[in-house]
């Protein structure tokens, strides 16, 4: 589903992302780890089109993405969830959802009903500004948001931060869903490794601006953890 292939990113001078591979499988629930300021949030910005790359190749199911704007990319099939959400705190429930409207290949101009079934209460809060959610109702709506766009694959910046732990348990229930249920391909960075463990299949641990490890849910072991996660 998405490739990426010696990926190289800088700030300014300094060399974040090094000559980078990290290959998603289509269908795949997908972790990226590492402790804080390893470029895990450098490298989604970059898949998303709002950060420029150096040099490196990158694909989603076999269309370059290289040159491609960010507006272009969410019309191409990924959708974004940043960190920290970003949902438009002064426009209302529904507002926010219509902003990814224009991003769908098929004219849709409605809130596709599917949205209103994985989110309920987001159906009971149209009018309500988004400023006035809760943290775990906000993340609703952001990946609400992201949804509307007709993905085919999702990208999440730590979807858990700042949200009560039931609220937590809640969300890793709709990943799974989205996954299991409409077959998205998801990619996710998380710091909570018991969600990780609970909701992904894959993962890929990156260190110093590079992927240093990866696999199978099954093989993130204790020494992984140990080496590259724990602080």
């Amino acid at each position: 589903m998405l490739a990426i292939t010696q990926l190289n990113q800088f700030y300014g001078q300094s060399h974040t992302l090094w000559d980078l591979d990290l290959h998603i499988p289509r269908g795949a629930c997908f972790s990226l780890m590492g402790r804080n300021g390893v470029g895990k949030t450098t490298l989604l910005q970059c898949i998303m089109g709002l950060l420029p790359v150096q040099s490196g190749a990158m694909a989603l199911a076999g269309t370059d993405l290289r040159g491609q704007p960010a507006h272009a990319r969410a019309g191409l099939g990924i959708g974004y969830v940043p960190q920290g959400r970003m949902i438009f705190p002064l426009l209302t429930v529904e507002e926010n959802l219509r902003v990814g409207l224009p991003a769908r290949g098929d004219g849709c101009r409605d809130i596709p009903e599917p949205i209103f079934a994985i989110f309920p209460v987001l159906r009971t809060m149209l009018r309500r500004r988004g400023g006035d959610l809760s943290g775990g109702q906000q993340q609703q709506l952001a990946i609400g948001r992201a949804l509307v766009t007709d993905p085919q694959l999702l990208v999440l910046d730590e979807p858990t931060e700042g949200i009560q732990p039931n609220i937590v348990h809640e969300i890793g229930d709709i990943i799974k869903r989205l996954n299991a249920e409409l077959g998205l391909t998801v990619l996710l960075v998380e710091q909570k490794l018991p969600f990780v463990q609970r909701v992904c299949d894959h993962f890929a641990i990156m260190d110093k601006g590079r992927v240093v490890a990866g696999g199978g849910i099954g093989e993130l072991d204790a020494a992984l953890v140990k080496r590259y996660l724990t602080v």
